[in-house]
This record gives structure tokens, C-alpha cells and sequence, in this order.
């Protein structure tokens, strides 16, 4: 079975090392990576040359392109019929490529769906963590592989026309799986196929990771996903955003009725009591920050 790992770069020269180094130290190695670079302006590409001198089974392709793009060609150009994927800040498990290809040697087997494990380094990122992944406990059934760690057909990509190349580089993965979900593509779910993931290192960046995920997720247009109903991305945005309309309802109508700030007052402390929970003081911050940066990235995605 051979099988070519595809990923995707842009202005990566403090990571490509970390992710190169892991992929090709894999306990089954790939017969073919193929990167693509979307227009590097750092050392990205120079590192990767050196790569390639050292390892004669290293493709580089340079398009100034969309992530989504950059998938495309990338598994258009692969030599294989089974393509893995992880991302560029990633370091995969020594035994990531074996365990998540495994399943695929099952023909009726269409995506094999890794795990990602978030590296934290402070309270701060850990708190992060929370926010932006999925924990342990909940890889189950139901869980959805992100392009993190993910292992698919090639044909089966062809069958859903590729990765959405209108999304502009942010939820081309989960509209991926709503299509191979909607022809009926069998998913191998490999709990211990394990890439290493950076969650970001400030607020700044935590806001417009968060922002780009709701844009996308807007953009991509579905409502409800199978099997995930009313917790499908984009009714819980509008959740979020119903949740501040009653806030701001209940202030402006609490000016003539002040019984109403008593409400607003209760909701508010429990809202951040829950959040508290969730992660700490850290978790409160997260919890408001993420808000906004849901409700502008829904919205921005809505409108655009």
C-alpha cells in the first residue's frame, strides 16, 4: 500500500524542521511528502531544499495559493492512492503514519480520522486548550478528523470535487468531511494516531484563530452537520450571538424596568462562574475573547 503525505506551508521556518524530522523518522515510512509552499518570504523553502538533499523522496511545489489550493495540488500531484495529511506546527508520533493508515488497507474503509494532541507550555495555553480542541474523553464515534491528522483515498477525494477552495484557507477540512459524510465514506476513527499541535502562544492570535474558524465555518454554509444537530458550528455561533442580544436587550429594557438588571446581573455572573469552571481565570478572558471572536468571524463570513 503506498502512501503519500501531503502537506501545506506558508512562513513556517520555525516549524517545517520539527514536522519534517518526525515524518521522516515514521516507523512506516511514506513513499512520497509533498509540500506545498503558498509563497514562503522566510527561510521555509530553504529549509525544505535541504531536506530534500538529504531525502530523495521530498516533492515541493511553490504556488501563491489558498491552504484549500495548496491540499489540492499537493494530492494532485501525489503519486498515491492513499494520502495522510497533517499540518505545518505539527509534529507527528513516531507511529502516526502506520497507526492511521492502518485502517485503509480495509477497502470499505474511505478516512481513517487521527488525533491531535495539543502541546501546552503555560497555564495560559492550557486554558487555550480547552478552547480550541478536542480532549481525549471526547474522541469517540462521533469525532471528525481535522487535516491535522487525517488519512483518505484519493479517490474519495475526487468524489467530493477536492477541498472547497472558497472558503478562504479556514473549514475546507469540515466541509470536506460533510461531503464524504453525505455520499456515505465509511470513517475509521485511530485514537492513538497521534500529530503534536501549538495552540497560540498570546490572546492576539487565540482571537483570530477563532475569528478564521467562524468565518469559514459561515462560509462553508452548513446549517446542520450529521449527526452533530443543533451543536453544528454554526447554530452554536448563533447561539452566541442570541446569548449577547439578551444581554444587551435586558440593559437597554432595564433602564425603565430595573427588576431587569437584576436578571442581567444573575445571567452574567453565572455565564462567568461557568466559564471560571471551565479553565480558571484564564478561562473567563478566553471565554469573553472568544465570543467576539466568533460573533465577528460568523458574521464577517455571513455578510462576505
Amino acid at each position: 500500500m503506498n502512501i503519500s503525505v501531503c502537506i501545506t506551508v506558508l512562513n513556517e521556518e520555525e516549524s517545517i524542521g520539527r514536522l519534517l524530522d518526525s515524518l521522516v523518522a515514521q516507523s512506516k515510512k511514506p513513499d512520497e511528502i509533498v509540500i506545498v509552499d503558498g509563497g514562503s518570504k522566510d527561510r521555509t523553502i530553504e529549509i525544505i531544499n535541504h531536506y530534500q538533499k538529504r531525502f530523495g523522496d521530498i516533492k515541493l511545489l511553490k504556488e501563491q495559493c489558498s491552504r484549500a489550493k495548496g491540499r489540492n495540488l499537493g494530492i494532485e500531484a501525489a503519486k498515491s492512492e492513499i494520502i495522510a495529511m497533517t499540518d505545518a506546527g505539527c509534529v507527528a508520533d513516531k507511529h502516526w503514519l502506520e497507526k492511521i493508515t492502518e485502517p485503509l488497507k480495509n477497502d470499505r474503509i474511505g478516512v481513517s480520522a487521527g488525533f491531535y494532541r495539543m502541546i501546552a507550555k503555560s497555564s495560559f495555553e492550557r486554558a487555550e486548550a480547552i478552547f480550541l480542541g478536542v480532549m481525549p474523553d471526547n474522541f469517540d464515534i462521533k469525532f471528525l478528523p481535522s487535516a491535522r491528522s487525517i488519512a483518505f483515498r484519493k479517490s474519495v477525494w475526487e468524489s467530493v470535487g477536492g477541498f472547497s477552495e472558497k472558503l478562504d484557507g479556514a473549514a475546507e477540512d469540515t466541509v470536506f468531511n460533510f461531503h464524504t459524510l453525505k455520499i456515505g465514506t465509511r470513517y475509521a476513527r485511530v485514537k492513538d494516531a497521534v500529530v503534536e499541535w501549538g495552540v497560540p502562544q498570546n490572546l492576539k492570535d487565540f482571537f483570530w484563530k477563532v475569528f478564521s474558524y467562524a468565518k469559514g465555518d459561515a462560509k462553508s454554509k452548513i446549517w446542520l452537520f450529521p449527526g452533530k444537530g443543533l451543536a453544528s458550528h454554526n447554530i452554536k455561533a448563533l447561539f452566541v450571538i442570541l446569548r449577547y442580544l439578551t444581554g444587551v436587550s435586558l440593559l437597554f429594557f432595564g433602564i425603565k424596568f430595573h427588576f431587569l438588571l437584576a436578571y442581567l446581573l444573575i445571567f452574567f455572573v453565572f455565564y462567568l462562574i461557568w466559564a471560571y469552571r471551565k479553565a480558571g481565570l484564564n478561562g473567563v478572558i478566553l471565554q469573553i475573547v472568544g465570543d467576539f471572536a466568533v460573533m465577528g468571524g460568523f458574521l464577517n463570513g455571513i455578510f462576505r
